[in-house]
């Protein structure tokens, strides 16, 4: 790895880490979150509970990650309610 190469990646791994920490601390805390280096690439995965978290989430990471390459996987929880039908009258 030359001098260059290794300087882009501890700044990738530096601005990563920057960006957990701020993700655990905002008032976001998705922890759900995970960021993993895939060589110089910062790739964010998990499930987040709504649209607009995953919005924050990847606005966060714009602004961390500016300049460097980064993508995503972040995906939205499931968490609908049953259909009308399919709801349980309880005694």
């Amino acid at each position: 790895m030359t001098g260059s190469a290794r300087r882009h990646g501890e700044a990738v791994a530096y601005r990563a880490e920057h960006l957990r920490e701020r993700l655990a601390r905002d008032d976001l805390a998705e922890l759900g979150v995970q960021i993993d280096l895939h060589g110089p690439v910062a790739v964010l995965t998990g499930t987040v509970t709504t649209a607009a978290c995953r919005e924050q989430v990847l606005s966060i990471a714009a602004e961390e990650l500016d300049g460097l390459p980064w993508r995503h996987d972040i995906r939205l929880a499931g968490v609908l309610p049953p259909p009308e039908g399919d709801l349980e009258d309880l005694p």
